[in-house]
């Protein structure tokens, strides 16, 4: 594991967009997997940059986000499709038709958690996956819980989940109530993993996660199993 702490969420993000770049450089049709918060807009802008420069070419690539909110279709503006497009994927040249994101509003939500580990599979699994990390430390949307739950599954959102979420929306009772979240599985089979955190609150639970016990208590400190993980970490 390689843990790096940068002084601004500027380098966090230059230093993490860099990587993402050079993973499609080294291979252009190489399979994303994205996240979705406030952490990683810096970097999708530093992509989207370089991308206008003539530099970076998504054109190859293929992305499979971690989530989604039940309930939420992709043309709700809180929706991770709706933030997904209008943060990436509407100012790079990456084919829409390749860009997954769980369907919130699927009529059969268990059936649409089967068929999204059976597409990240047919793609031949993850090249790299870019994660955000919550303050009760969970990845995606896998809350704490008893045991890490291995496929896709729906979740019940903790309630400090709702809080922390609630200011993208109107108000606290606008946050849905449950998501689509990749499970560990897809996560800890991605051939390399990319964290990145910021603010002096995430300071405890990266410190819980990556140098203390591995339990399903704190789902990032599965990542401690991982062989190829990144760290980026700003405290401001």
């Amino acid at each position: 594991m390689k843990f790096i702490t940068v002084d601004s969420y500027e380098k966090m993000s230059r230093m993490a967009a860099n990587l993402i770049a050079a993973q499609l450089l080294l291979k252009p049709a190489c399979v994303l997997g994205l996240a979705t918060g406030s952490s990683p807009v810096g970097a999708y802008q530093a992509l989207i940059d370089a991308h206008r420069r003539g530099e970076l070419d998504f054109s190859e690539a293929t992305s499979v986000n971690l989530d989604e909110y039940v309930g939420l279709d992709g043309a709700h503006p809180q929706s991770y499709r709706s933030f997904m497009n209008t943060n990436l994927f509407d100012h790079v040249n990456l084919p829409k038709e390749r860009t997954f994101v769980p369907d919130g509003r699927a009529a059969d939500l268990e059936r649409e958690c089967r068929e999204y580990d059976a597409r990240i599979a047919s793609l031949g699994g993850i090249d790299l996956q870019l994660l955000g990390i919550g303050l009760d430390g969970h990845i995606g949307f896998n809350e704490p819980d008893d045991r890490f739950l291995k496929p896709t599954h729906v979740v019940r959102l903790h309630e400090s989940t709702i809080r922390a979420n609630a200011r993208f929306f109107d108000s606290e009772d606008e946050v849905p109530r449950q998501a689509v979240t990749m499970g560990m599985g897809a996560i800890m089979q991605a051939r390399k993993i990319l964290l990145i955190a910021n603010g002096a609150a995430k300071k405890d639970i990266l410190q819980k996660a990556f140098f203390g016990d591995v339990t399903p208590q704190v789902p990032a400190s599965l990542l401690q199993l991982h062989p190829d993980v990144t760290v980026i970490y700003s405290e401001v």
